[in-house]
């Protein structure tokens, strides 16, 4: 690859750019509208996080004092056994007049009011009329039965004191109610900027705003945290703060009051001291309340405010028992003297802008939506403290690392010309099945930081294409998995990727590392389909993509020097890694599984090799094929490339054991058999060697752990499946599920003695055989994924129960159908959530 193929920003330690160019480049990677759009987002993002990190420490002392009085009623009753509510005698209560009586008498104060509740057992409250100097009465709780003082409520002083914490942060009261007035706007602020930043490409997509993944690690485990809880929270939060503003400012409160036609509060004057009080008049309100209970029928709350003056009538507020929330109270005014009523004002014929403003209280508490919006509300408060930790921690990580990139910037010296410093870690992503994908781009992203530049490595099985926005670069090595596919654990990003639309990524550029096989005709068709997408996105590419067959040396020899072109330094050559040798075993033994199958023979290879040989279930082994004569080469003289069979056995098994299926197809090579099958099942003589080399699969690993395993497949898939419960069953692991499908029965019950054996042990929970060709239901064949999709129940059950599913055998038939099915079960959310969780592993070919 020559320098001068290589786009400007890439030359920057070989080639100087004039002034103009590097502005003119930037121009084009950000124009104007976009730079505004970025510029004003990023406003937004400093002012978040500034009120965060200030405000949202104290708003923590809101929301947990707030939490604390949600339930304050309930948590009285609990420290005050019998104080509040006492057991129900079969007499009647005392008389409101009783009451009254009782209380003056006793205590030597005038009674104001009393609070008088209609369910059996509840004891009443008076409240006495203030004394010189106090802005309000003593009250006390009275027996229902004898009016005897019940004890002063244990708690009560907490609770009085957290709620002047909560509404004026143990401040004088009138600064106090402004100061979390400001509170609650800063709260606003936060709420409304952060469902500005976090907006998505697909908005009317519910799962994108409110569904969480635990999978998650380290900053983005955090921020997904911090974005979704605070949408969940975000329409409490708006009216908490809303009725909030409403009680800590006058000029906003008198507003709102004055649009419902309330009338004007009167500045509440200080009681002067030594003052000499008009003493009231005794006033007999038996018939007062005689009357009251006419005319509220079905109340379970009345507050009784007894008269000041001669004349003046009792006045009631009450609740009825079909109120809609605890502030809809009713309005009586009934003489004393008579009973008569003076004034009757339901609450359904009080006016509209009155009755929304008795809404505000309910909506503060969550009371208006009873029990659940309690809960709910107290849940919000609650979580207060996790967006305070969660952002202290997002903020402090985000320092952390801008500090790191200054460092590693400092150790690189000044800037090459034209080089923009804007302290973004560059992304390396990869998309990896084997994982020789997630090696290349960790070995590259430990070359980048030794050359001084920030690296962000993330897999793209948990990144979402939006993420992409954060970055001005990436380099991205790409497996390709079967014919063209993406990873399995990539699906997710790539069908992401697909559905997005526009060009979201202009200012992007982006390298790309392809790996594939060229024995496949779609060689390194993901990487290549990728890199298209991100292009037609409006990415720009850093670099013609680069492929890569298996090892290929050149090539990677190519992707090193783009490196050390991003970086400005010389890095070492990427991917040089000393490659297992073949190692000669011996064909030990044939034995062909399915005499008189209408499929292909289906043989069991058994081969001896080196002492100490050493593998796990799911790793495979890969061979050098010989034609029928033994000879390596084909008709070019070239060795055969190598062929890749699952292992069926374990070490501990004291051989290697193979599933090969004889291959056939027309022409006189080899007699017509497939090249590798053909001398493995035919043309070897027992004692053969054989040129193999084992090769781990991580992507197939086995679970060794107490959970539910799921294994799927059809023909020699079973190989791989074998070993895997051969693992658990010496494990002692037996929430083991086998599906295996076949032709017929009578021929191709291929280790039929052994899985039954297994399932008679108890070792299999359960195995189910399916033979396509034996006609089932009237001869309608029934496959695999039939029989997956008919025990969808079962399925779902063992998915619960966090099964792990693993799939071998062929992908076209077979393993599609099983994708299907998953899909079918889980919805495209729960298959991709399956694959992000490493729950669903697949050999498939």
């Amino acid at each position: 690859m020559t320098t001068s193929s290589l786009p400007h920003s890439l030359q920057r330690a070989s080639v100087d750019e004039a002034p103009e160019t590097s502005q003119q480049r930037q121009l084009a990677a950000n124009p104007p509208q976009r730079r505004w759009h970025g510029n004003w987002k990023q406003v937004w993002f400093q002012l978040h996080w500034f009120i965060g990190i200030t405000a949202g420490t104290v708003l923590v002392i809101i929301g947990l004092s707030g939490a604390t009085l949600a339930f304050k009623d309930e948590l009285l009753d609990v420290m005050n056994p019998g104080v509040r509510h006492v057991a129900v005698e079969t007499r009647a209560p005392l008389t409101p007049a009783q009451l009254s009586n009782i209380a003056a008498a006793e205590h030597g104060q005038r009674v104001a009011s009393i609070t008088l509740y209609a369910e059996a057992g509840a004891a009443p409250r008076v409240f006495f009329a203030p004394k010189n100097g106090q802005r309000r009465g003593e009250s006390i709780y009275l027996h229902p039965y004898t009016g005897a003082t019940q004890p002063a409520l244990t708690g009560a002083g907490f609770f009085e004191w957290t709620e002047s914490l909560h509404r004026w942060l143990l401040l004088p009261r009138d600064p106090g109610r402004q100061v979390a007035g400001a509170l609650a706007l800063c709260l606003l602020g936060m709420a409304f900027s952060g469902l500005y930043l976090r907006w998505p490409r697909r908005p009317l997509d519910w799962r994108t705003w409110l569904t969480f993944d635990p999978a998650l690690k380290g900053r983005s485990f955090l921020w997904n945290l911090h974005a979704v809880a605070g949408t969940w929270c975000l329409v409490v939060y708006v009216a908490l703060t809303l009725t909030g503003i409403y009680w800590s400012y006058d000029v906003v409160r008198d507003h709102i009051d004055a649009w419902a036609g309330k009338p004007p509060r009167m500045a509440q004057a200080p009681a002067k001291k030594g003052g000499v009080k008009e003493k009231a008049p005794a006033v007999d309100v038996g018939l007062a309340w005689s009357s009251f209970q006419r005319h509220a029928p079905g109340w379970t709350l009345a507050s009784m405010r007894l008269p000041v003056r001669p004349g003046e009538a009792v006045q009631f507020t009450w609740l009825a028992s079909d109120a809609p929330h605890e502030r809809a109270r009713s309005r009586l005014s009934i003489l004393p003297t008579d009973g008569a009523v003076t004034e009757n004002e339901p609450y359904s014929q009080q006016a509209l802008g009155a009755r929304l403003v008795n809404i505000i209280y309910p909506l503060h508490m969550g009371t208006y939506f009873g029990l659940p919006g309690r809960i709910i509300v107290t849940l919000a408060s609650l979580g207060l403290p996790l967006f305070a930790i969660t952002g202290w921690m997002l903020y402090l990580g985000r320092r952390k690392a801008k500090r790191a990139v200054q460092a590693q910037r400092a150790l690189l010296g000044a800037s090459a010309p034209g080089q923009r410093d804007t302290g973004l870690p560059t992304l390396v992503a990869y998309a990896s099945q084997s994982g020789q994908a997630e090696r290349l781009a960790l070995e590259s992203a430990r070359a980048l930081q030794q050359a001084g530049v920030a690296v962000d490595v993330q897999s793209l099985d948990r990144f979402d294409p939006a993420q992409l926005r954060q970055y001005e670069r990436a380099l991205i090595v790409a497996s390709t998995f079967g014919e063209g596919e993406a990873p399995d654990g990539t699906r997710r990003f790539a069908r992401l990727l697909r559905q997005t639309s526009g060009m979201p990524l202009a200012g992007l550029e982006f390298g790309m590392l392809a790996l594939g096989d060229r024995h496949y005709s779609a060689f390194c068709g993901f990487g290549h389909a990728l890199a298209q997408q991100l292009q037609a996105l409006g990415a720009t590419p850093l670099f013609p993509l680069i492929e890569v067959d298996k090892h290929d040396a050149q090539a990677l020899a190519d992707w090193s020097t783009a490196l050390a072109r991003c970086s400005g330094s010389a890095i070492d050559a990427i991917g040089v890694q000393e490659e297992a040798a073949y190692a000669e075993w011996r064909l030990a033994r044939r034995v062909l599984l399915n005499p008189g199958s209408l499929g292909g023979e289906l043989h069991e290879i058994t081969l001896t090799g080196p002492a100490g040989a050493s593998w796990e279930a799911g790793a495979l082994a890969e061979i050098i094929p010989c034609n029928a004569d033994g000879s390596e080469g084909d008709a070019g003289n070239a060795q055969h490339a190598p062929r890749s069979y699952s292992l069926a056995s374990l070490p501990a098994d004291g051989e290697l054991q193979l599933l090969v299926r004889q291959e056939r197809h027309a022409g006189d090579e080899n007699e017509g058999h497939g090249v590798c099958s053909g001398w493995l099942t035919r043309f070897a003589p027992l004692g053969s060697p054989i040129r193999l080399r084992l090769q781990a699969n991580p992507a197939f690993a086995p679970a060794l752990v107490d959970v539910p395993c799921i294994y799927i497949g059809n023909g020699s898939g079973l190989a791989g499946l074998r070993a895997h419960l051969r693992a658990r069953q010496r494990a002692g692991l037996a929430r083991n599920w086998l599906l295996f499908g076949e032709r017929q029965q009578a021929f191709d019950s291929v280790c039929g003695d052994e899985l039954q054996g297994w399932l008679d042990a108890g070792h299999l929970a359960r195995l189910d055989r399916v033979f396509s060709r034996d006609g089932k239901d009237g001869g309608k064949r029934e496959y695999v994924q039939d029989r997956l999709r008919a025990t969808a129940g079962e399925l779902r059950d063992w998915l619960a129960q966090g099964a792990i599913v693993y799939v071998c055998g062929s992908l076209h038939g077979m393993a599609a159908g099983i994708d299907a099915v998953l899909q079918e079960v889980l919805g495209q959310e729960g298959l991709d959530a399956l694959l992000a969780a490493r729950r669903y592993r697949r050999d498939v070919y």
